[in-house]
């Protein structure tokens, strides 16, 4: 019996996802660890440490352009066959990554007091908050090293290194966190300088691989950085986009009342952990179109890429009947507060409905970043948000609730799916070569 012509791509999208998987999960175990780590230490801390995680992740997210863009351009070159040119790319990544976390690092450390204002913090929880942050500011160029070398390790297939390296810099942020915070009794300071020396051994271990693999040309290079800086620039404005309206969401909700804004979170927070596994096959994506079209198979990539969106959509779909079945349970798993329950209800059919929607939304992500095409996904995404943000406000103005809210989102992902679903059919994202 003949398989279907997509299937044989099925082993290497599983065997690139699962690793993937593993890693994405890193970020959320340490914010986890250093939450269960803080949270015995009073109220106080833990708000500070709300505040601090809430600013740095942000920030560290809006450069994730240094995975992506890094993991396209040289997934690419890999297919194609020209190794050296591929660590040419690394190289520049390393030092593009080494010059925007010690910029970072003096901004976090020049702004972190009104930026903590900014968020609401003050007297003794703001005082600490900014102290989290300025140390922690100094681990911020060793993650922006780790967001360069993962990118490096993907596009050349090597998912199973970033997430050894990863799972042991967590173990080590726990230990040193439960050591110095509570054997030294530094407090929240030793959660801080925990996680920084974490990173550091983090940083070193992607640099050694970054370093250890083949080069034309390890020097700076502008001419080699600007395609890098050019997606970064896309991929940044797309990912800001994709957060304000996430923020907008949450302020819109926040001013409705304390029951409609905790059924919100609870909600968004299962959506975030949901993405996981959907961006984990986004990034099978990245790295088999980017290394199809690199190898000049432009109808391989496209098979592919028709795959993993089936199989996206299939995760999705099963997530949407689990949390319909649930939808009188599920919430009571995250409260006991009757009236967060009556709305978690409320709005759980359009985040269930959701799912299918954006699990096609997050695979055509990877395709198009896979194949460098971050110019539309800038626009597609701009488009997007202002499709979005008139509805959500709507619902603030016109009393329709978080469910007004939440159809918004549900909004914003159709528009997505509609721009980004017509450029993936309509295949000028192809283009061979590297």
């Amino acid at each position: 019996m003949k398989r279907p012509p997509g299937r044989r791509y099925d082993r290497e999208i599983f065997g690139l996802a699962l690793p993937a998987l593993g890693a994405l999960a890193a970020e959320p175990t340490y914010v986890l660890v250093d939450t269960a780590i803080v949270g015995h230490l009073g109220t106080p801390q833990l708000a500070a440490l709300a505040i601090a995680a809430t600013l740095l992740g942000t920030a560290i997210t809006l450069f994730n352009f240094l995975t992506y863009g890094t993991t396209a351009r040289v997934a690419r070159l890999h297919g194609a066959g020209e190794a050296a040119a591929a660590g040419r790319i690394g190289a520049q990544a390393l030092w593009l990554s080494l010059a925007l976390g010690g910029a970072l690092l003096a901004l976090i450390s020049l702004l972190a007091a009104p930026a903590v204002a900014l968020m609401g913090g003050s007297g003794e929880t703001a005082g600490m908050a900014v102290s989290y942050l300025r140390i922690s500011a100094l681990g911020v160029p060793f993650a922006m090293i780790a967001l360069a070398g993962q990118g490096f390790l993907r596009g050349v297939g090597n998912l199973r290194t970033p997430l050894v390296i990863l799972v042991a810099a967590n173990a080590a942020n726990a230990v040193l966190e439960v050591l110095f915070v509570y054997g030294f009794g530094w407090g929240l300071a030793g959660s801080a300088w925990g996680t920084v020396i974490a990173q550091a051994g983090m940083g070193a271990a992607f640099v050694y691989w970054l370093l250890r693999a083949p080069a034309d040309s390890r020097r700076p290079s502008w001419t080699t950085m600007r395609p890098l800086l050019r997606i970064g620039g896309d991929i940044a404005v797309r990912t800001g986009a994709l957060l304000l309206s996430f923020a907008l969401a949450s302020a819109v909700v926040a001013r409705m009342g304390e029951a409609p804004l905790a059924a919100h979170q609870v909600a968004f927070g299962l959506f975030i952990f949901l993405a996981l596994v959907l961006d984990a096959i986004a990034i099978a994506g990245q790295i088999l179109v980017g290394r199809s079209l690199g190898a000049g198979d432009a109808e391989g990539a496209y098979a592919a890429a028709r795959r993993m969106i089936f199989w996206s959509v299939v995760v999705g779909g099963i997530f949407c009947l689990t949390l319909l079945a649930g939808t009188g349970t599920i919430p009571r798993v995250f409260t006991g507060d009757a009236d967060v329950v009556e709305r978690a209800r409320d709005l759980w059919p359009l985040f269930a409905l959701m799912q299918p929607v954006g699990a096609a939304v997050f695979a055509l992500d990877g395709i198009l970043i896979g194949a460098g095409d971050t110019r539309f996904l800038k626009w597609s995404m701009v488009l997007a948000f202002f499709a979005f943000a008139p509805l959500a406000l709507a619902a603030l103005a016109l009393g329709l609730g978080v469910v007004g809210v939440w159809a918004a989102l549900n909004v914003l992902m159709l528009v997505r799916l509609a721009t980004c679903g017509a450029r993936f059919l309509g295949r000028r994202w192809a283009v061979v070569g590297v």
